[in-house]
């Protein structure tokens, strides 16, 4: 159902209302805008080796901050992802018991919430950390670049499916020509 914001139509979140987005192991697709590859090209003819992944500037740049986002925003981790032409997957775990009251200083993309303090451990202000971080340094580079506004995600339960989605990421180059964001 689609509703009004500031005189706009605007589809409503997907987000599962009954979770707050804080702690736990999250499976995540974020797209470019119109699926333009940004992020590189894969290689599939090359003789007697596996599709590979070639990474532009940005798709290289993208990599280096999902590899480094406790630094950041120690509270999350990023221990497998995927860089596709047109998205990226990636599983992030977030776990606020880490934040003490050392490092509760919110990290440099952090927007300031209403009322009490910082939006620090929730699944959004990372995902919008990394798109922000990526968009600014193209920007800066001169280079098109865009994501799409929103993001998929989707809420780990347990290890099966963990271990279904880890599969799923590590042979994403592999299945490119089968992927429903191929283009």
């Amino acid at each position: 159902m689609a509703n009004l914001f500031l005189n706009k139509y605007r589809i409503e979140s997907a987000r599962a209302t009954w979770h707050d987005y804080t702690d736990g192991i999250y499976f995540v697709t974020i797209c470019t805008e119109q699926k333009i590859h940004y992020l590189g090209e894969i290689d599939t003819n090359t003789a007697n080796t596996a599709a590979q992944m070639n990474l532009s500037a940005i798709g290289k740049l993208t990599a280096d901050n999902l590899q480094n986002i406790s630094k950041h925003y120690p509270y999350a981790e990023i221990p497998l992802f995927s860089i596709m032409p047109n998205h990226i997957h990636a599983v992030i775990v977030i776990n606020n018991d880490i934040i003490t009251h050392e490092n509760q200083q919110p990290a440099m993309n952090q927007q300031p919430v209403t009322g009490n303090g910082y939006q620090h451990g929730r699944l959004s202000v990372v995902i919008g950390g990394i798109k922000s971080a990526v968009s600014r340094w193209a920007r800066n580079q001169q280079l098109p670049f865009a994501w799409q506004t929103r993001y998929h995600d989707h809420i780990v339960r347990n290890q099966e499916e963990l271990n279904r989605i880890a599969d799923y990421i590590e042979n994403n180059v592999a299945n490119w020509n089968k992927d429903e964001l191929y283009s």
